[in-house]
């Protein structure tokens, strides 16, 4: 058996499909930690924490963004990564992510349940990573 070199990979946020191209990697950041996706991956399903998406493209070449939360659908022949907002990495600033945590750190201090709070409060620590990452 013949090994792909590449495989389809979309990014789509609620908005928009953001990308759809042959890629020969991509590296994600799941919720247990970065994962990388390359061609005849296993069928898997995981959940997406805020983080950079890195793709390498089949020319080389690599695309950056910035997502916050989703999931991700991979196959033998293809990865589909579903974002609840995306961000392209030469946008993503400071500012943009100060407004976030600020929207996140309300949102956590109106929280009732233990649940959401919980949920919260791990966002924003995820958040809080992506400090190192703004222009």
């Amino acid at each position: 058996m013949v090994m792909a070199d590449s495989f389809n990979f979309e990014l789509v946020s609620p908005e928009q499909l953001l990308m759809s191209a042959m890629a020969s990697q991509v590296v994600i950041p799941a919720s247990e930690g970065e994962m990388t996706v390359l061609p005849d991956h296993a069928p898997t399903m995981t959940t997406i924490r805020p983080g950079v998406v890195t793709v390498k493209m089949t020319d080389g070449k690599d695309e950056r963004f910035v997502v916050f939360g989703g999931f991700a659908d991979i196959l033998p022949t293809g990865c589909t990564l579903l974002a609840e907002s995306v961000v392209p990495f030469a946008e993503f600033n400071k500012a943009v992510l100060e407004k976030r945590v600020e929207t996140t750190t309300i949102a956590l201090a109106a929280a009732q349940d233990e649940e959401t709070k919980t949920w919260l409060a791990q966002l924003l620590a995820d958040l809080s990573h992506l400090f190192h990452v703004a222009n």
